[in-house]
């Protein structure tokens, strides 16, 4: 089986060469453009120190289960780790929870998830109590990232494990005199960093003409973020026992696990303006040297034009998609028909259709060609991977793919080859052992199936045959009442058994 979450071992170790059907293959370095939101431009990739690449993706806050909406901004930073794999870059790369301290209002307001989600569990309120529920959570999102076949960070940071390295960057903050103590925290003074929301380009003189000044009196300007929140639950410090703001948890994670600089850092639309113009101030006034090269963020995933919220009681997880029959391969599969900066609608339709197109390509790979395979088309790789390399065009890629598909030039058996090297990018489920992969989709071969069934089938094929189509109508709902689905094609029925 070719599995390319097992291959990122030997693409780490032989950083200019990957696998293909066993053997060494040198891969080509080629030229990656990306969006880059800062610059609001796409932008030639070049790493700070070739060939290493790191990367940081702002992981959830772990008080409930994620929903659809927050798992597409783990499916396009797979992507992109897998093409600059392919490209023989050597990635590092963490994901971070957040498991204390982050209000349900991004600007410092509004109730604490984390509480929020203690309550609603019945747990203790105290740091065990919210290591619990992390614990919980932490193990769901995981478990929602492996269904998703997303291949797992270089490290999972815990913010609750890097209290003290908040700290510390708190009182350096406060050593050069870029923070200010209030009665309910130490807040970050955003005039002391003239660039402040260059992420976005906020508008800071709008911001604060029409701020609601009875939010936080105590605050010298409406966009001055919490680094610290007191409280009788926490962590000491010297302002008090609190808690870490949300920003500074991530600006900690990124500089202890990556360095002062990273590459590319990831997340939603949605994090850009607070969050991101947060660490982006606080971690550059910290080590005076740019912060992060590539800021890349992904659209939002909408129900009806709506965007998916918890508060909007629109909230759908890999759970509700499980009981409706949906894999996490069709859903990754349906996200990777639109690009990661355009929004997408859902709907129970248009996921369907996506599983549809998704299982014609199985029933292709484990039925007709069986894994036969020959090296890979060239000519269409190329086409595909500059697809990846032009700001992961997913939508031009899967075109690609079923263009290939279409192409009567081509055998079988280089069809095979070229889908299972796509599939190392897009891993939709087209490499997995042939006798596993006819076990997920259902596909009965004949020893497997019993007598009954068997002359069933046989009849219907002689009716086929000799065009009595009545009887082999009749025949087809006689074997669907044994719980079989038959299928003809060029090379027989197809004998499918029904969920």
């Amino acid at each position: 089986m070719l599995d390319f979450r097992n291959k990122l071992l030997f693409a780490t170790l032989d950083g200019m060469f990957g696998t293909i059907f066993g053997k060494k293959t040198p891969i080509s370095h080629r030229e990656i453009k990306l969006f880059n939101s800062e610059s609001g431009k796409l932008e030639v990739f070049q790493p700070l120190s070739e060939p290493h690449v790191t990367m940081y993706s702002c992981g959830p806050t772990v008080y409930d289960y994620v929903h659809i909406g927050n798992l597409r901004s783990y499916v396009f930073p797979d992507i992109l780790k897998r093409v600059f794999i392919r490209n023989g870059y050597l990635v590092k790369h963490t994901i971070n929870f957040t498991d204390f301290g982050h209000l349900s209002d991004d600007g410092d307001a509004g109730e604490d998830k984390m509480m929020k989600g203690l309550k609603r569990e019945d747990l203790p309120i105290t740091l065990a109590g919210m290591k619990q529920l992390g614990d919980i959570y932490i193990k769901a999102f995981v478990d929602d990232m492996d269904e998703l076949r997303i291949m797992p960070p270089t490290t999972w940071a815990r913010a609750s494990d890097y209290v003290g390295k908040q700290v510390s960057l708190i009182k350096a903050l406060d050593d050069k005199g870029f923070i200010y103590e209030t009665s309910d925290g130490a807040y970050f003074d955003i005039s002391k960093f003239p660039t402040y929301g260059r992420l976005g380009k906020i508008n800071i003189q709008k911001l604060q003409e029409g701020a609601r000044v009875e939010v936080n009196s105590e605050k010298k300007h409406p966009a001055d973020f919490a680094v610290w929140k007191k409280g009788e639950l926490g962590w000491p410090s010297r302002f008090g026992t609190g808690f870490p703001g949300w920003h500074i948890e991530c600006s900690a994670m990124a500089l202890e696990t990556l360095g002062k600089q990273i590459d590319v850092h990831t997340g939603g639309v949605d994090n850009m303006p607070t969050h991101h113009n947060g660490e982006i101030a606080q971690s550059e006034s910290l080590t005076g040297k740019k912060f992060v090269q590539y800021w890349m963020h992904g659209e939002h995933l909408r129900i009806d034009n709506t965007k998916i919220a918890k508060s909007a009681g629109n909230s759908i997880t890999m759970r509700h998609l499980r009981d409706r029959g949906f894999s996490g391969e069709d859903y990754r599969y349906w996200l990777l028909t639109a690009h990661y900066r355009s929004p997408i609608n859902f709907s129970w339709d248009a996921l369907k259709a996506a599983k549809q197109a998704l299982y014609r390509l199985k029933r292709h790979m484990y039925e007709e060609f069986k894994q036969r395979s020959n090296v890979p088309d060239t000519a269409y790789m190329e086409k595909f991977d500059a697809c990846l390399a032009n700001d992961l065009d997913t939508p031009g890629a899967i075109a690609v793919l079923w263009e290939m598909m279409k192409d009567p030039k081509l055998e079988e058996k280089t069809k095979c080859g070229t889908l299972m090297a796509m599939d190392e990018i897009l891993d939709i489920g087209l490499s997995e052992d042939p006798s596993e992969g006819r076990r997920l989709l259902g596909v009965v071969g004949q020893q497997e199936l019993s007598h009954e069934i068997q002359e069933l089938i046989d009849k219907r094929e002689a009716a086929r045959i000799s065009r009595n189509w009545a009887e082999a109508d009749f025949l087809r709902e006689a074997i669907a009442r044994k719980g079989y689905t038959i299928e003809d094609s060029p090379q027989g029925p197809k004998i499918t058994k029904n969920s």
